[in-house]
């Protein structure tokens, strides 16, 4: 068995690019977004000193996600992004063989902008509980509802007494 989940809490350092690939099975496009999310950890040094670490990833998302982004997330937008690391290769022009490592969302949250708590700046509004989008290939498929079937056998438990208690120390 093997997993591969990215779980982000951060902020969006640029706006989503945008773009169309070509070579579908029905001769449409397909919307692909990318963008860049800040992730900080703050920690004191041995001096007390408080010390941050900026990790920046490249987030991926397609389709849907790609629509919702374009719409809705911005640079300074805070976002949860889940999903899965993808690492690539390719080679440049100079033929140099170069690697990216990225996040390939399969939804995100937004979670509010960076400015909202500074009086509504720059006229976004703040977002109501946050929105939540996932993608259609993301969503688990959900059995229909059965009523529950009624359990056979005793009504009380059965607590047998004469057992010796257990030697647990709690």
């Amino acid at each position: 068995m093997s997993l591969n989940k990215a779980m982000l809490i951060g902020n969006v350092g640029k706006e989503p690019e945008v773009r169309y690939l070509e070579g579908t099975q029905n001769g449409q496009q397909t919307k692909v977004a990318t963008f860049t999310l800040a992730t900080t950890e703050r920690y004191r040094d041995r001096s007390g000193e408080v010390r941050e670490n900026t990790e920046w990833h490249n987030i991926v998302v397609w389709r849907g996600l790609a629509d919702t982004a374009e719409k809705y997330v911005h640079k300074g937008t805070q976002l949860y992004v889940e999903g899965r690391i993808r690492t690539r290769s390719w080679t440049d022009q100079t033929g140099a063989k170069r690697f990216t490592t990225e996040i390939v969302a399969d939804n995100f949250q937004l979670l509010g902008r960076r400015t909202d708590s500074q009086g509504q700046a720059q006229g976004y509004p703040a977002p109501q509980g946050g929105a939540s989008y996932q993608s259609q290939a993301s969503q688990p498929y959900r059995q229909p509802y059965q009523q529950p079937q009624p359990v056979q056998g005793p009504s009380e438990p059965q607590i047998d007494l004469e057992a010796p208690a257990d030697d647990l120390p709690f």
